[in-house]
């Protein structure tokens, strides 16, 4: 059988990958059965029908990883983009996205984009999460600031590119490879938000083994895949590393007496903005489990 690689998947139909090119294929049904949907990034066995020559897919190749939002295989890091200005930055959005990631596993990069439009403000929000131990990748397609970092941050890797609409994730990558030719959306007065131009998940090829999702752009994130408010604290890395000077193990960081975590708020090593947000997912969380 010819092996291959999930591209995209728009309405039951999967372009694959080969070494023939990218060929049209359904899956068989007994995918259904085992309750298994083919993936964007999947790494899979088809065969070719000699009657009308189309594509099958006949296997499904262990998967390294999965994600549910986007709904993909096989990646091996995010990069999450947001812009501080055009559209203003969402910090909770952020911090949400950093939690869903933390969950999973993956290397995280945080991409400032835009970064011409407020260089003082980046360079604040750059200092908070690297502080926090991500790395940050400040650019600007205007200026052509930090694209070579990003293209070089993206070799050999199989990237999801995240983040709300409107900050440019498609504008990066038509000037990573211009060939691509992505949509690209104005902000709207209005909303001051983003317009959606990426409508469906699709894996890019940039170069030999460098490929990237660009998903389609959303303001807000369920956390309903936490399940209890005490994992909250995990995906927080810094509430996670001083919380344990805590007197309490079962310490939740928001009402309870003589908490390190207050304390490290209080003196400014941990960020107060990055603290309220960890109130808000950890009340969040408690009223999906109320319900």
């Amino acid at each position: 059988m010819l092996e291959g690689k999930i591209l995209k998947g728009i309405g039951g139909f999967y372009y694959v990958k080969t070494t023939q090119g990218i060929i049209e294929c359904r899956a068989r049904g007994i995918f259904r059965e085992e309750n298994l949907t083919p993936l964007v990034g999947d790494n899979v066995k088809l065969r070719i029908s000699k009657e009308d020559n189309s594509g099958y897919i006949e296997k499904i190749m262990p998967r390294k990883n999965e994600l549910i939002r986007p709904p993909v295989a096989n990646v091996s890091q995010i990069i999450i983009v947001m812009s501080i200005k055009k559209p203003n930055i969402n910090t909770l959005l952020l911090d949400k996205y950093l939690m869903m990631v933390e969950q999973n596993d993956l290397s995280i990069v945080i991409c400032f984009n835009k970064s011409d439009l407020a260089s003082y403000e980046f360079e604040n929000f750059k200092a908070i999460y690297e502080q926090i131990g991500y790395r940050v990748i400040l650019t600007s397609n205007k200026l052509n600031m930090g694209i070579d970092e990003l293209k070089d941050t993206l070799k050999d890797h199989t990237t999801v590119l995240a983040g709300p609409s409107g900050v440019g994730k498609s504008s990066l990558l038509n000037n990573l490879k211009p060939e691509l030719q992505r949509e690209t959306g104005d902000i709207s007065r209005k909303s001051s938000r983003g317009k959606h131009t990426t409508r469906s998940v699709e894996l890019l090829e940039i170069s030999d083994e460098t490929y990237v999702l660009d998903t389609p752009g959303f303001s807000s994130l369920d956390v309903s895949f936490i399940n209890e408010p005490i994992e909250v604290r995990n995906y927080f890395k810094e509430i996670n590393k001083y919380g344990l000077e805590c007197r309490f193990q079962s310490c939740l960081h928001d009402k309870e007496p003589n908490c390190a975590i207050k304390e490290y708020v209080g003196s400014g090593q941990i960020n107060r903005e990055r603290y309220e947000n960890y109130l808000l997912v950890l009340n969040e969380i408690r009223n999906i489990r109320r319900y």
